[in-house]
């Protein structure tokens, strides 16, 4: 699964960024006020994983999911020279603009 479908969900991106906040979890556990159903949760889960985002390991008889920040990283290390580019054209506009204001 590429990096990039299994972030367009915005639910697999809030099941993201609950792990992110309070570490393992269990699928009980991001099933509570999720407002999805532990089937979906299941579902979005096993994408994050084929991604590599997420991982899972039994304690005991529960199954908890753990975030894997290093494909969220690689992401971010490759976005930032578009961000840069774009801060960098917004600030001459912001600069233009201010010029013929005055």
């Amino acid at each position: 699964m590429d990096i990039f479908s299994a972030l367009a969900d915005p639910k697999r991106r809030q099941l993201i960024e609950a792990l992110w906040l309070h570490g393992p979890l269990s699928i009980k556990q991001l099933s509570e006020g999720a407002g999805i159903s532990r089937q979906a949760i299941t579902k979005h889960l096993d994408i994050l994983i084929k991604a590599k985002i997420v991982s899972a390991e039994f304690a005991g008889k529960e199954r908890l999911h753990r975030l894997n920040p290093k494909p969220i990283e690689r992401v971010a290390l490759w976005l930032q020279p578009f961000a840069e580019q774009w801060d960098e054209r917004l600030s001459r506009l912001k600069h233009y603009l201010g010029e013929d204001h005055e």
